[in-house]
């Protein structure tokens, strides 16, 4: 098995490529050996002492390096573990009493959506999915809708972009553009 990485617009984040599915749908992010603890892939890099952060999204492993730490060090220490898991085929969330313990995403954020904002909301959500999450992807993130209130859309950067240097030129610049110029009812995207 090998497994690849690309640099990810954060230079604290590396993105590995285990060349086959990690997350079946949906993504999740583990942000404290706390969150970790739900899955033994996470929990192990953590484990590591040197890492902040990890997010698993489709075919992806992004892992964030703690301030100072150097990626020539971590990274074939993070490679060691990610192939470990994957050679032995573990499961990537621990069991629960009735299956596998797939932590919840974090819904503290989500800000409500008045109904009578319906078929705007839709508008931006099919925008996101189609257009910004493939990008955001390809980053080694995500990027979730938290809210639409008054003409402003709420947004939470995942993974490489929740930490990224230019997380809040890609929300201000490229992702408020995009939903203005094709959902004339917004205004402003705001981070979450």
């Amino acid at each position: 098995m090998f497994i690849e990485t690309e640099t990810t617009p954060n230079p604290a984040t590396l993105k590995f490529l285990p060349g086959r599915e990690v997350m079946a749908e949906g993504t999740r992010e583990f942000t404290s050996p706390e969150d970790a603890a739900a899955s033994p892939l996470a929990e192990a890099l953590f484990d590591l002492g040197d890492v902040t952060g990890v997010f698993f999204g489709h075919g992806f492993i992004s892992v964030t390096a703690a301030p100072g730490v150097e990626w020539p060090g971590l990274k074939p220490q993070v490679v060691s573990i990610l192939l470990d898991h994957f050679v032995s085929e573990a499961p990537l969330f621990r069991q629960s009493g009735n299956g596998i313990a797939v932590p919840p995403e974090s819904e503290d954020a989500d800000l409500g959506d008045d109904p009578a904002d319906a078929d705007i909301i839709d508008q931006i959500k099919d925008l996101i999915e189609t257009r910004v999450r493939p990008a955001v992807a390809n980053d080694g993130g995500d990027i979730v809708y938290r809210g639409f209130r008054e003409g402003v859309v709420y947004l939470s950067m995942q993974g490489a972009c929740s930490g990224c240097p230019s997380s809040s030129a890609t929300l201000k610049h490229g992702i408020e553009s995009l939903l203005k110029h094709y959902v004339p009812e917004v205004s402003e995207v705001r981070a979450a």
